[in-house]
């Protein structure tokens, strides 16, 4: 992250607040799909979200989509100040919970808290008042990149999905034949009604919960289109998995909503409906497939069985008022490839990261984009890298290990440890997580934060559904720079 362009929003809140941000934390950085950077900022008395991101046209449609609805009393953020030539711009803060979040953490299997329930009611209502009443007067030129989801831009998502997730997890299909199908998908797709604003992204972690209220972003991608493909997202949101009945009960409350803004005809809009789900479910799993099988971050790839036990629904139940053999035959080869399999299998353990690091290089980044896990402080223990006879070893050494092994506040500290990792991957596991962090750090990555993530390691991976990722940053740099002045060298 550029430092010039940090202090940008440095100087937007100062300006906004009449008061520096004393603390300035990254949220989510490269973690997430957009590649835009989430900072908050924040002092005694105020707190801002912050977004640098170089796509001027993009930044422009989310702040004029903004201000739009904000007129119509559509509960989304208050954009605080804006400097486009820069690619930043400051914007009201609704804290930490997303509608995701809170549907993760009161949820056992298919088994959903009325709460949240009520959340997605709220949610599922107020959609309408974006597709419908806001949409009506919307300046639909900031649409970025096209004004409406039109064949061009359905062109695009069935490509994505075609090259990045069909080619890269080595599906076979004829190319000629699956261009057939998708002439006729697009044809079908573009016979809906289509003189609305369609959100392109409403989903579960684009969705804020404060006070049991919803609040809403990530618009920027929003252009005119149909209806469907919006609570189409909502309700077939992959890692949400929403159980099949609460899915058709949330679909029949948000209809009945929109019956009080346009004269409804159900059956032509249900008509529409799960021909709208394929193009979003394919559209996601082109994004998942671009990330994780091109680019190479796993952690996109763990939304994959959750989409694929969507389509296996789909399959078995939806109406599909059109023919579309090669692409259903592409859907079930999906569902019985091995590859793919293999990430389902995956996704039902509970992978658990344990990290060592050194506090002068500053905290781990947590991969899996779910924000850190514990973070313990190692540097109260005996520092065996003080004594001569140490400091060319490592935490994974036997002399060290002894050394550490005979000091009773480590004794201490790791059972206190393990006492809330123990119950934490308890908790995980009942209630479906599938990542958790646990990071270690000391004075220099070395000796204490080292033997101290070697001893969570080996008590882990003795329980059953437990994945242990066991990286040991500072250890793993030293050995590059290691390397890298051998090969100099020679």
């Amino acid at each position: 992250m550029n430092d010039k362009f940090m202090d940008v929003l440095q100087q937007l809140f100062e300006q906004h607040f009449h008061s520096p941000a004393g603390r300035v934390v990254p949220l989510q950085g490269q973690l997430g799909g957009s590649g835009r950077n989430i900072i908050r900022l924040s002092n005694a008395r105020n707190t801002a979200i912050g977004i640098l991101y170089s796509v001027r046209e993009e930044n422009a449609a989310f702040v004029e989509f903004s201000r739009h609805f904000r007129k119509h009393g559509l509960p989304v953020p208050e954009i605080y100040a804006e400097d486009l030539n820069h690619g930043a711009y400051l914007e009201e803060d609704f804290g930490d919970t997303s509608l995701f979040e809170f549907l993760s953490a009161h949820r056992t299997g298919e088994s959903i808290a009325p709460e949240v329930v009520a959340a997605y009611r709220k949610v599922a209502a107020t959609l309408p008042r974006f597709q419908v009443e806001a949409g009506r007067d919307l300046n639909y030129k900031f649409c970025y990149p096209r004004e409406s989801f039109d064949r061009q831009s359905i062109s695009w998502d069935l490509n994505y999905f075609k090259y990045y997730f069909l080619r890269l997890a080595g599906i076979p299909f004829n190319e000629q034949a699956l261009e057939d199908d998708f002439s006729r998908l697009t044809k079908f797709l573009l016979s809906a009604d289509r003189d609305y604003f369609l959100y392109r992204d409403f989903q579960s972690r684009n969705i804020m919960l404060r006070d049991g209220e919803p609040f809403f972003l990530d618009y920027q991608g929003g252009r005119k289109g149909a209806l469907q493909y919006d609570i189409a997202s909502l309700l077939y949101d992959a890692k949400a998995d929403l159980p099949p009945e609460l899915r058709q009960q949330l679909l029949n409350h948000y209809l009945e909503q929109l019956g009080g803004f346009i004269d409804l005809d159900r059956d032509a809009f249900l008509q529409h409906f799960y021909a709208y789900v394929y193009i979003r479910i394919m559209q996601a799993l082109g994004a998942y497939g671009f990330r994780g099988f091109y680019e190479r971050k796993a952690h996109f790839l763990q939304s994959v069985p959750y989409a694929l036990k969507n389509l296996r629904w789909l399959l078995h139940h939806a109406d599909r008022p059109i023919a579309l053999p090669t692409l259903m035959g592409a859907f079930h080869s999906m569902l019985a490839s091995e590859k793919l399999q293999g990430l389902a299998s995956d996704a039902d353990d509970l992978v658990v990261r344990i990290c060592s690091f050194s506090y002068h290089r500053g905290l781990p980044k947590d991969e899996s984009g779910n924000g850190g896990g514990f973070i313990f402080d190692g540097r109260s223990l005996p520092n065996p890298g003080r004594e001569e006879r140490f400091k060319a070893l490592t935490g994974r050494d036997a002399p060290v290990i002894d050394y550490l092994n005979q000091q009773e506040s480590v004794h201490q500290f790791l059972a206190a440890v393990m006492s809330l990792v123990d119950a934490s991957v308890s908790s995980y596991q009942k209630r479906g997580f599938k990542h958790l962090m646990v990071s270690f750090g000391c004075t220099g990555g070395q000796h204490r934060s080292v033997y101290l993530a070697e001893q969570l390691a080996k008590r882990l991976r003795g329980r059953n559904g437990v994945e242990v990722v066991l990286h040991h940053r500072e250890l793993e740099r030293m050995a590059s720079e290691q390397l890298a002045a051998e090969q100099a060298a020679r």
